[in-house]
């Protein structure tokens, strides 16, 4: 593998990670977090915010052969800035505004002069909000959590 294509693969996992931080937000709280970046460069639909079903794989044990679960609401939008950046989004559910949002926010982390401010304002606080969630989600699955042993018999 070449530098540059080393260096596109790290800004491709950079931008990964935003989208999946942005996909899994709580919508209300994308908003709010949106509203704090104050006034955003006006932007233009590619692909105005629509829902429609995706097909969700899974694995028997996460290494089986791949089976259909079954299907998932997933709504999708992508737009342009005046310069030309795209933004796409892809979320769960219904959430019109959800999908714009992250797509319009999806196109700012890409223009440098928004990045960090974006990073700081948006990405980073929907990332510890997240965790905070899966965490507490972690700690009431471990209230539940049964411990098996065996006993030994004590006959000879």
């Amino acid at each position: 593998m070449d530098h540059s294509q080393a260096g596109q693969d790290a800004a491709n996992a950079r931008r990964a990670a935003w989208m999946r931080v942005l996909a899994l937000a709580d919508p209300a709280a994308l908003h709010g977090a949106f509203s704090a970046l104050g006034s955003v460069p006006a932007h233009q639909m590619l692909r105005p915010a629509q829902t429609g079903m995706a097909m969700v794989r899974a694995r028997s044990g996460g290494t089986g052969a791949r089976f259909n679960l079954g299907e998932m609401t997933v709504t999708r939008c992508a737009v342009t800035l005046a310069d030309g950046v795209v933004g796409v989004a892809y979320v769960q559910g219904r959430s019109l505004r959800h999908a714009e949002q992250a797509a319009v926010a999806d196109a700012l982390l890409q223009m440098p002069d928004w990045h960090d401010a974006v990073q700081e304002k948006l990405v980073q606080p929907l990332a510890r909000q997240h965790a905070d969630k899966v965490e507490a989600q972690a700690r009431v699955a471990a209230q539940t959590k049964v411990e098996f042993f065996t006993m030994v018999r004590g006959e000879d």
